[in-house]
């Protein structure tokens, strides 16, 4: 998800306009900024692109997780349904706040199974999270309605999906919460930062104080403002923020890249009888950023890996021996490895998952190659990869 690809000079006005200003931080310094406020600026832009009310920006994707959830109230002993095929940033927010990642089983779209999600809910569960890997997302149509029938709260990971829509809706707008992620590796970045959108004043109000140590931010003098509640440092600066704004006008761009990069390869992989493509669910639109496909099993997915690989065909992953995107390999989170202690609470009430059976995931990502779609390739580039990668993936 390479928006680093395309660095130019729009990037290099809003970086420079804040090093002329000398205000590197969000907030305060009026006088010095000379009317320069990237972070505002950027979330204004955000609010119009993911026609949303509200959009907060703060330091990762990450502490958007982490900042959604604690402005919606979860808390400990709250549980909140998270996939097995995710970023390890998932329950890592959860379990900042003391709360319970519960995993559950993903089906062919890679996103929660909706079946799952509903044999998972009990007393303690608040919400659901769906996180649309790789560039699309999950049934959000079926996840909506289970937490309608529950009462829970539907906070989106959108951070690998920005650009992609369901039903005509920007991802992340969907439900109660939106995230991004805006690090190095995404679709559009700010090096560092991500962001919340929702179109609750209360949680926006909530996720504003609560990433600046509480502060609630009411009048011009920062000595002077009161804290509502606790709080802790989750801002953004104005570099990165200025390097995002850039970025989130050229967001079109970079998807419209993505498509044409993305429909070369998959219509030359599309006539090879052994491959079978992700599900996109009724209604959704990708962002392209990655090509997901199945092949027969296990040994014939970890195969095309290796001979792409051997051939030259960078950037193809098999999330399944993967450390950071999928269950089997969390030892942190299977055996409760932290610096410090966990809560004696979390640790009895965390499932045991050295003896979770999460075959359904397993059927479904031991079979699945993801293949990132880079923006800096020429569209001869991208016919020779298509061309290389048919070649390899036919005659296994």
């Amino acid at each position: 998800m390479p928006g680093f690809e395309l660095f130019g000079e729009q990037e290099k006005k809003e970086v420079q306009d804040v090093l002329d200003s000398g205000v590197l931080m969000r907030y305060g310094f009026d006088g010095m900024r000379q009317g320069h406020w990237k972070a505002k600026e950027l979330e204004s832009a955000l609010t119009q692109r993911m026609q949303s009310k509200y959009a907060h920006m703060v330091s990762s994707g990450t502490a958007a997780l982490t900042v959604a959830l604690a402005s919606a109230g979860i808390g400990a002993g709250d549980e909140v349904i998270v996939p097995t095929f995710t970023f390890v940033a998932s329950f890592e927010a959860v379990l900042a706040l003391g709360a319970i990642p519960v995993l559950v089983d993903i089906d062919a779209t890679l996103t929660l199974d909706p079946l799952a999600v509903e044999n998972a809910i009990t007393k303690n569960t608040k919400v659901v999270m769906p996180v649309h890997m790789c560039g699309s997302m999950a049934d959000l149509d079926a996840l909506k309605s289970i937490c309608d029938k529950h009462g829970l709260l539907l906070l989106e990971d959108a951070c690998q999906a920005i650009g992609g829509s369901y039903n005509g809706k920007p991802l992340g707008s969907y439900g109660d919460l939106g995230c991004f992620s805006f690090d190095y590796v995404k679709t559009i970045t700010c090096g560092e930062g991500g962001a919340i959108i929702t179109n609750n004043e209360s949680y926006y109000s909530n996720a504003d104080h609560y990433s600046d140590h509480g502060h609630d931010h009411v009048g011009n003098d920062r000595g002077e403002e009161a804290h509502p509640f606790l709080g802790y440092n989750y801002r953004i600066s104005e570099l990165n923020a200025a390097t995002g704004l850039a970025q989130i006008r050229r967001l079109d761009e970079f998807l419209d890249i993505q498509e044409r990069n993305y429909s070369i390869i998959r219509k030359a992989l599309e006539p090879i009888d052994n491959i079978t493509f992700r599900t996109v669910p009724e209604g959704g639109v990708e962002n392209y950023s990655f090509l997901s496909f199945f092949l027969p099993d296990g040994e014939k997915a970890k195969l095309a890996q290796n001979t792409l690989k051997e051939a030259g065909v960078d950037g193809c992953f098999y999330w399944y021996d993967n450390n950071w995107h999928y269950y089997r390999k969390w030892e942190h989170l299977i055996h409760k490895k932290s610096l410090g202690n966990l809560p004696q609470d979390v640790k009895n009430q965390l499932p045991d998952y050295s003896q979770s059976d999460f075959s359904k995931s397993d059927h479904w990502i031991s079979r699945n190659i993801s293949c990132l779609i880079k923006l800096a390739w020429s569209e001869e580039e991208v016919h020779q990869r298509a061309k290389k990668m048919a070649d390899v993936l036919k005659n296994l």
